[in-house]
């Protein structure tokens, strides 16, 4: 396959474009840098530099079988990922051949859509009442994907990331790795809904390979287990060299207020239609490994 990946710099896209070039197929990744650029080109990525709301990717769209947007996380508003979306559509129609299946669209959204409670548990196929306040605007974006007529499209809502250089964690890591302490937004009681980013890469391989039965679906995308916030936190102190000792405050932006919310995530979609399965040792359970792995990435990007 040939596959587009937006935003393939990042920490959802560019393990994605690792997993689908191991797996055999060729990966165009979009970046606004030029110095990632080079790093992509290192994995055997071929880089297109460029804004995602221009047009120099065009070109690449009468071959393509599947685009990913994986761009910027919950920062990324409506306008962009509206934007992107629909360029990509326009682009389809007037420049794909007519006889051509759909172009497969992954539109990378978030748990969060769920809403914060420490009671009901969700699914891939709950309905949306509430969701984050950060994210209030994905659900329409979610069903202007699944429901585009010009598109096959896929929506993932990956839970919260971990691994590698740390992704959500790397605040309350540099936190404690920098200012010998370890603080966390929200009240004690809460749980992690979590995944690996090797993981939620294995998925989108998965998602483009069977786009054709995927289509038109929303995938929750989720550890089996959900992990306990005050028991990270706890190791993490301790990991830390600060003996145990942590603390919870005053959620300050809409930001936090999410990162505090409790989602109980129990992904099965996936599971029974793709075979996926995560692999990766949980975030507390392998607390010191990501720990030191964050701490080693800092020391590289600082003496590169």
């Amino acid at each position: 396959m040939k596959v587009l990946i937006f935003g393939a710099s990042g920490f959802i896209g560019f393990p994605a474009a690792q997993a689908l070039i191991r797996a055999g197929h060729t990966v165009y990744g979009q970046t606004r840098s030029q110095a990632k650029a080079t790093r992509l080109q290192a994995e055997e990525i071929i880089p297109i530099v460029c804004d995602p709301e221009s047009d120099a990717w065009h070109y690449l769209v009468p071959t393509l079988d599947a685009v990913i947007e994986a761009l910027g996380g919950a920062s990324t508003k409506a306008i962009v990922a509206a934007s992107v979306r629909e360029a990509v559509a326009s682009t389809t129609q007037s420049f794909r051949p007519s006889h051509a299946p759909k172009l497969t669209y992954i539109y990378t959204s978030g748990c969060w859509v769920h809403g914060d409670s420490r009671t009901e548990v969700v699914t891939d196929t709950t309905p949306i009442n509430k969701p984050v306040e950060l994210v209030a605007w994905r659900p329409e974006q979610e069903q202007f994907v699944v429901n585009h007529p010009a598109l096959n499209g896929i929506v993932v809502r990956p839970v919260m990331l971990y691994g590698r250089s740390g992704s959500i964690f790397a605040s309350v890591f540099q936190q404690a790795h920098e200012g010998g302490k370890v603080t966390w937004p929200g009240t004690p009681g809460g749980k992690f809904s979590l995944i690996h980013a090797d993981d939620l890469a294995d998925l989108y391989v998965r998602l483009a390979e069977k786009a054709a039965i995927a289509g038109g679906k929303i995938f929750d995308a989720g550890n089996d287990v959900l992990e306990d916030v005050d028991a990270f936190l706890k190791k993490l102190s301790e990991v830390a060299g600060l003996g145990g000792k942590y603390e919870y405050r005053k959620p300050t932006n809409i930001f936090e207020v999410a990162v505090s919310a409790t989602v109980l995530a129990k992904p099965y979609l996936g599971r029974a239609l793709l075979g996926w399965q995560p692999k990766k040792i949980g975030l507390t359970d392998g607390l010191e490994t990501y720990y030191k792995a964050y701490v080693a990435s800092v020391a590289e990007s600082r003496s590169g």
